[in-house]
């Protein structure tokens, strides 16, 4: 049987004891856990249909029907929180990306702004904020609609990064909204100057090349087609889909 996209056994037991129903968890035993989380896998990575799953992930309305339940109720963020307590926060970083999404990803309820779906110069997109530790491993994430701002992003993680420093390019050079609430936390600022600034901030330059990190962060993250264009309708299922591969990531 072919394990394409599946977890190695020595990843798998670095996660089976966060998931519920494991040996001893009050409530019903959940079955073929492994199995599930490589269903889930395999579809992001593979970018395909929940109908299109292999026959020997059995019924993929259970399978779509649990990954939304994990999704909502947090167990895709737990684990990969768990594993991000390992971070190197001798420094972070903080970008966006922007992703399409999929004809097939639209129309959830609420509106598509509830959803975090915007339309942006390359048509309905969802942008993708994260922050990474000193090593490229991520560290958190917030989703909004793709036309919002980078600083939006910046709002929402930049207050609880445990970064020692703060590297990001010239999209976050906010004085008040950015660079002011990072110096009170008593953090280093590598932040280059906009152009239009009369004054230039000095900025680390070596330091400043090791953001390309995040950058690399992000073309692993995208390697799952089905995150690199949006396939799913809501907020919820996208952001869980994000953390699961994340954790994929800190467990490589």
């Amino acid at each position: 049987m072919s394990r394409r996209y599946a977890l190695r056994d020595d990843q798998w037991e670095r996660i089976e004891g966060f998931l519920p129903g494991r040996a001893g968890h009050a409530g019903v035993t959940a079955r073929d856990n492994r199995l599930f989380v490589e269903a889930v896998l395999y579809r992001y990575r593979a970018g395909i249909p929940w109908r299109d799953l292999p026959e020997r992930f059995g019924d993929f309305r259970v399978v779509h029907l649990r990954h939304m339940r994990w999704s909502r109720s947090g167990v895709w963020r737990r684990v990969f929180e768990a594993l991000a307590q390992d971070a190197d926060n001798e420094y972070a970083m903080i970008d966006a990306t922007i992703v399409r999404a999929h004809q097939h990803g639209t129309g959830g309820k609420r509106g598509a702004q509830a959803q975090a779906i915007g339309r942006s110069r390359g048509g309905l997109s969802t942008k993708i904020h994260a922050t990474v530790d000193a090593l490229g491993n991520p560290t958190r994430f917030h989703l909004t609609p793709g036309q919002a701002s980078d600083l939006e992003g910046a709002d929402a993680l930049l207050p609880h990064t445990q970064g020692e420093t703060v590297m990001a390019d010239k999209a976050y050079d906010a004085q008040q909204r950015v660079i002011e609430p990072l110096l009170r936390a008593g953090k280093s600022v590598v932040i280059p100057s906009l152009r239009t600034r009369k004054q230039q901030r000095d900025y680390d330059r070596h330091l400043y090349k090791a953001r390309h990190l995040i950058e690399n962060f992000f073309a692993r993250l995208k390697q799952y087609r089905a995150i690199a264009t949006r396939y799913d309708k809501t907020r919820t299922a996208f952001l869980g889909a994000i953390h699961l591969a994340a954790a994929v990531i800190w467990l490589n």
